[in-house]
C-alpha cells in the first residue's frame, strides 16, 4: 500500500469511527437532556491551555489561552447548537485548539439561548462581548470572528449589526458549517438530506421557531443570506459534503463575493456538521482548525495588511 493509499484508509476509518459515535448518541427530543448531551460530547481541553473564566455583563466567558500567544491579538468565538444548545463546556477544546492555531488568546462567550431568551438575547450578548473586547484595548483589525452552525449565523447577524450602528470591524471572519438561512431554502435540504446523519429539517424548524418567536424568517440580520455585505472582512468559510446546511455556506461565499468581500470557501469532502468538534480523534479535523488559525494570523498577525474595516 502506498503512503497515499494509508493515508486514505486512515481517514476513511476516522470518518468511520466519527459516524458511528454520532449513531450512538441518538439527538434527545427534550432541550434540556440534549444540552447535557451536547456538553458531555465535547472535546477534551488540552493540558498546555489555560482557562480564565469571568463575566461579560453578567454572561460566562473565558479565555483560552495557549503557550504561544501575541497578546494584542483575539479571536472572538461564538459557539454553535441551534441557539438552543451548546456552552462553554461544549466547545472549550474546539476553542482551545483555535486558540493554538491562531497564535493568539481565544474570548468564548456563553450567550443567552432560546426558547428562554429568543432573539435578539444572542445578538445583544455578542455585540456587549466584542465592544468588551475593544474597551479592554484591542484593535479591531487584531480581532477575528468565529462561529460554527448557528454561531457562525450569529457572527454575521453582530457584523450586520456592528456595520448598522457605524461600529469598526474586526479584521477577519471565519464561519464554520454556518447556520445562515432562518428559511431553509437551499437545495442541499433535499439534495443532502440523506447523507447529513446530524440535522433534519423537522429539528431546525423547531429550533428556528424558538429563537425568532414570531420574527420574520427572512429578516436580513438573522437570514443573512439577504443582508448588504459590502465592507465586511475577509471571511473563510468552511463546510462538510455531508450538511443539509451546505447551501447556507454556498449561498453566504455567493452574496458576500458579489457585495466586494474577500472569500475563501472550502467544501470537505466526506466531513459532517462542525467536523471540527472531533478533531482529537479525526485528521480533518485538525487540519481545519489549523487553516482557520492560518487565515486568522495571514489577516490579523503581525505583518498582515489592513483590511480598511477596522478602526
Amino acid at each position: 500500500m502506498s503512503t497515499a493509499e494509508a493515508k486514505e484508509e486512515i481517514a476513511r476509518r476516522e470518518i468511520a469511527a466519527v459516524l458511528a459515535d454520532i449513531d450512538a448518541h441518538p439527538w434527545p427530543t427534550e432541550i434540556a437532556e440534549a444540552r447535557v448531551l451536547y456538553d458531555q460530547m465535547g472535546p477534551p481541553v488540552a493540558a498546555d491551555i489555560r482557562i480564565d473564566t469571568f463575566e461579560i455583563a453578567g454572561r460566562r466567558a473565558s479565555f483560552s489561552i495557549p503557550p504561544v500567544a501575541e497578546s494584542d491579538r483575539a479571536v472572538f468565538f461564538l459557539h454553535g447548537g441551534g441557539y438552543a444548545y451548546g456552552s462553554l463546556e461544549s466547545h472549550a477544546g474546539m476553542a482551545a485548539e483555535l486558540a493554538r492555531a491562531s497564535k493568539c488568546v481565544v474570548l468564548s462567550l456563553q450567550y443567552r439561548l432560546a426558547p428562554e431568551h429568543p432573539f435578539p438575547a444572542a445578538l445583544d450578548d455578542a455585540t456587549a462581548a466584542y465592544e468588551w473586547l475593544l474597551n479592554r484595548g484591542f484593535k479591531p483589525e487584531k480581532i477575528a470572528f468565529v462561529g460554527d452552525s448557528a454561531g457562525g449565523g450569529l457572527v454575521m447577524s453582530t457584523l450586520v449589526t456592528l456595520k448598522a450602528k457605524n461600529r469598526p470591524l474586526p479584521g477577519a471572519t471565519v464561519a464554520i458549517s454556518p447556520w445562515v438561512d432562518l428559511e431553509h431554502e437551499g437545495e442541499s435540504w433535499t439534495t443532502r438530506q440523506k447523507l447529513d446523519p446530524m440535522l433534519d429539517r423537522p429539528l431546525v424548524d423547531l429550533l428556528s421557531a424558538n429563537y425568532l418567536k414570531g420574527q420574520p424568517r427572512p429578516h436580513p440580520v438573522v437570514t443573512t443570506v439577504n443582508a448588504d455585505l459590502r465592507g465586511m472582512p475577509p471571511m473563510l468559510i468552511q463546510v462538510g459534503e455531508r450538511e443539509v446546511l451546505f447551501s447556507d455556506a454556498d449561498r453566504l461565499a455567493k452574496k458576500a463575493r458579489a457585495d466586494g468581500v474577500e472569500v475563501i470557501f472550502e467544501e470537505w469532502p466526506e466531513m459532517v456538521h462542525v467536523w471540527h468538534l472531533y478533531f482529537h480523534m479525526l485528521g480533518a479535523g485538525r487540519e481545519a482548525i489549523t487553516r482557520v488559525g492560518d487565515f486568522i494570523y495571514a489577516k490579523t498577525g503581525s505583518g498582515a495588511k489592513a483590511n480598511g474595516n477596522g478602526g
